[in-house]
């Protein structure tokens, strides 16, 4: 049985890759991924804060001998290591790199483009085989038009491009007027891959307290339906590889999302309920679901239900819809 895959120019031994998630933000945690079967890991995000909350005690501190003698400048006083997020960052790049066989994918996360690419170019030096832009950016300004929301994610791609030779990915977020359109840009612009999608962490409102909660609920396999229907519509159209990366609960998510064209599937939420063992159940479900259907790879099962290879492809569009809801309670 081969389940080997290609995931944004990478060789991978199967589709199942571990993403961001506090175990992967451990050596201890990726050595068990890594030993549980996974085919690559997404480090933690490097946060856009970290970044400038470094240049600016950088600032602070070289402006401090701004009114002093020149000789000064030379003395620049050092942050320790493990007082600075991005120095840990790109020490658990290394460190990852150099300690594993399957590749290792860091993670950027962001609004703007500006201060990216020098850590960009310092994670690749770090190791990093791969790189994917987790662009979180909720458009609170409603002034702010659809057009220039999406300049934010192609400027940053192209800046970041401009600046590695690694592949690139991007975590989309599903509330794009035009997914497709999307894609195609973020394509043209140097993307290589696309990550379907990005999981807003949505707030809740304490009616008692008067506050505003920032709780973090796990993924559930329902929330498949959605980067379900767009990796289906996306297979076959775009040259992108395509990961998808909600609801990966049981084999089963796993079985649908490469029926649907994906060329990696991503688990965060299983593995911190089950650990990181839980790949193995992962892939001996998916193993067993291709050897009783005759399929002798992921390659001969990758995409078959994509919207352009159904002989039905209206079931992905409005007639669907028209169909499910005149069905309903008949």
């Amino acid at each position: 049985m081969d389940l080997s895959s290609r995931y944004m120019g990478l060789a991978l031994k199967n589709p199942i890759v571990a993403s961001s998630s506090p175990l992967t933000g451990t050596l201890d945690g990726i050595r068990q991924i890594e030993d549980a079967g996974a085919a690559a890991i997404i480090l933690p995000s490097l946060f856009q804060e970290e970044i400038e909350a470094e240049e600016a005690r950088h600032d602070h501190l070289t402006g401090a001998h701004d009114e002093s003698w020149p000789e000064a400048r030379t003395n620049f006083p050092t942050l320790p290591d493990a007082a600075r997020g991005p120095h840990r960052y790109l020490d658990l790049v290394r460190r990852a790199s150099e300690m594993t066989a399957i590749p290792v994918i860091a993670s950027l996360n962001g609004v703007t483009a500006e201060g990216w690419t020098d850590y960009a170019r310092s994670i690749e030096q770090a190791g990093a085989q791969g790189l994917e832009l987790n662009i979180y950016f909720i458009p609170t300004d409603i002034t702010l038009d659809g057009r220039a929301v999406e300049q934010r994610y192609l400027d940053a791609v192209r800046a970041v491009r401009a600046a590695v030779a690694i592949p690139v990915a991007v975590k989309l977020s599903p509330y794009f007027s035009a997914v497709g359109h999307i894609a195609l840009e973020l394509e043209r612009n140097g993307a290589d891959a696309l990550v379907l999608f990005n999981r807003f962490y949505q707030p809740d409102l304490d009616i008692v307290g008067l506050k505003v909660l920032t709780d973090l609920h796990l993924s559930e396999p329902h929330e498949i339906r959605l980067p379900l229907l767009w990796l289906a519509v996306l297979s076959g159209r775009v040259k992108l590889s395509l990961a998808a990366a909600t609801g990966v609960t049981t084999s089963d998510e796993v079985v649908k999302y490469l029926l649907a064209g994906a060329d990696a599937v991503m688990t965060t939420s299983a593995l911190l309920r089950h650990g990181p063992g839980h790949v193995g159940v992962l892939l001996e479900g998916l193993a067993h679901w291709l050897d009783t259907r005759e399929f002798a790879s992921i390659d001969m099962a990758r995409g078959i239900m994509s919207q352009s290879r159904l002989h039905e492809p209206r079931a992905f569009e409005r007639a669907n819809y028209v169909k499910i809801l005149q069905g309903y309670g008949h």
